[in-house]
């Protein structure tokens, strides 16, 4: 499965894959700090463990900062 994470094309061999376990596969800190997007749109925090992604699906990890800005996660 290939998967564009934060701008990134990665390729997965897993059949399925949650958001959660891509938070975890990312080794991204502070997982519970961390805004995700899913194809663009905000994926709300309760969702992030049933939410499983699919071939193409692009993911951007996201902290906010004060003042609004956000940074990119690697």
């Amino acid at each position: 499965m290939k998967i564009k994470v934060n701008g990134k094309e990665q390729v997965f061999n897993q059949p399925s894959l949650s958001v959660a376990q891509l938070l975890n596969e990312s080794r991204v800190e502070n997982p519970q700090m961390v805004s995700v997007q899913l194809n663009g749109e905000f994926l709300d925090k309760s969702k992030i463990d049933a939410t499983y992604l699919k071939d193409n699906d692009e993911v951007d990890f996201l902290y906010f900062m004060g003042g609004g800005s956000a940074k990119f996660l690697v």
